[in-house]
């Protein structure tokens, strides 16, 4: 009976649902610098939107405390890539009429570079990007582009998520 018991003591299982590998034991606290839109494009406010959609993902999904600088996870890059392009040509039924996309594209890429001060081996530097697509022909790029770009910048935010704390 003392033998299960040791057994029973002895075996670990740790489950999160998030997924996340964190130990906050030792782990306790993250940081994120503002992330600056050095792509050329998009809206004014776009790096401050990924910078305080990172913090509040992070927040919602893992028991660390944000601090201002030096937590013992760190977030730091820019957004690199903002691209705008056709996706499906329509040609035009009237030969005065210039054929059109028929769907337009927006691409994000955000440069992320990832400190882990606990564990310097998962420390890494990369480029996450997502895409959406729009149909010029029923709506503007004004009257899409927020909403698109807080749905790339989700799925961005979930990939960066991933990489660094769920160790995928």
């Amino acid at each position: 009976m003392l033998l299960t018991a040791f057994c029973l003591w002895s075996c670990k299982v740790e489950y999160s649902f998030t997924g996340t590998t964190l130990d906050y034991n030792v782990t306790k606290t993250f940081s994120v610098e503002n992330f600056f839109n050095d792509s050329g494009g998009g809206p004014a406010n776009m790096g401050q939107l990924f910078t305080e959609d990172l913090k509040d993902y992070f927040q919602r999904n893992t028991q660390l405390e944000l601090i201002r600088g030096s937590g013992d996870l760190q977030f730091l890059g820019a957004i690199t890539r903002y691209d705008i392009t056709p996706q499906a040509p329509v040609s035009s039924q009237s030969p005065t009429q210039p054929d059109r996309a028929g769907q337009m594209r927006i691409t994000i890429g955000v440069e992320v570079e990832f400190i882990n001060l606990t564990n310097e081996e998962e420390n890494m530097k990369r480029t996450f990007s997502f895409f959406q697509d729009y149909d010029p022909r029923n709506t503007s790029l004004l009257q899409v582009e927020t909403e698109l770009v807080e749905v790339i910048f989700e799925n961005i935010i979930q990939d960066v998520f991933t990489a660094t704390v769920a160790n995928w």
